[in-house]
Parts: C-alpha cells; sequence; structure tokens
C-alpha cells in the first residue's frame, strides 16, 4: 500500500466518523427539546398559589357573612319596645342597654322599670336655672 491509499483511508475513515459522531448528537439533543416534567411544575407552581389564596379568601369570606347573618339580631316587634328611645339604650354591639341588658328589645322591656326617655333638646327655661 502506498501513502497516497493509506491517507485517502484514513481520510474516509475520519469523514465516516465524524458523521457517525454527528448523527448521535443530533439524536442525543432532540430528547432534551421536549418539555420535561419539572419544566412543567415550575410553570404552574405559581398558578396553583394564587389560586389557593383566591380559595382560602373565598372560604374566609363565606364563613364570615355566615357568621354576620348568624349574629343578626331581629327583634319582632321592636317598634312596639320602649328600648331604642331610652337614653341608656346605645347601638353597641357588645351591649344594647347598661342598666338592663338582659332584657333589651325583648317583650319583657316593655315594663322596665328603668326606662327613661331620651330628651333630645335641652329646654331654655331649665338651662340657666
Amino acid at each position: 500500500m502506498s501513502v497516497e491509499q493509506i491517507l485517502l483511508k484514513k481520510i474516509a475513515e475520519d469523514i465516516n466518523f465524524s458523521q457517525v459522531t454527528r448523527s448521535e448528537v443530533q439524536q442525543e439533543q432532540m430528547p432534551q427539546d421536549s418539555l420535561d416534567i419539572p419544566d412543567i411544575v415550575l410553570t404552574l407552581s405559581p398558578v396553583a398559589l394564587l389560586f389557593s389564596w383566591v380559595m382560602f379568601f373565598l372560604i374566609l369570606q363565606k364563613i364570615r357573612t355566615f357568621l354576620d347573618n348568624k349574629m343578626v339580631f331581629t327583634a319582632k316587634g321592636s317598634h312596639k319596645v320602649p328600648c331604642k328611645n331610652c337614653r341608656f339604650y346605645s347601638n353597641n354591639h357588645y351591649l344594647k342597654c347598661a342598666v338592663q341588658p338582659s332584657i333589651v328589645l325583648t317583650e319583657e322591656a316593655k315594663d322596665c322599670s328603668e326606662y327613661s326617655p331620651k330628651n333630645g333638646k335641652f329646654s331654655r327655661n331649665g338651662f340657666f336655672k
């Protein structure tokens, strides 16, 4: 074999080897282009976090409205009860009446011994005395 033939054979082998290597590299790179599961998790995690906070606040709002509706006290026949015209009555959620808190806005309040009507204005005659 001559030097030229060996050189041509070596060049042909190098070209063939580089083509095989390139095809292997291209085959290994193709699966990397697809979307992996960790990428999906990273993409959807902020959305899931936002969704969970929205659900939390909706549930909190529902509980709060339920409790507010449960605490509403409707007095049947409240127009007959004199409590709202009494000077000891206050529209405070915790203590409606300072003198008789157990019977405020009930039927028993009609006969309240501590009832004292509010004075809307000062009388001019009694102001300077």
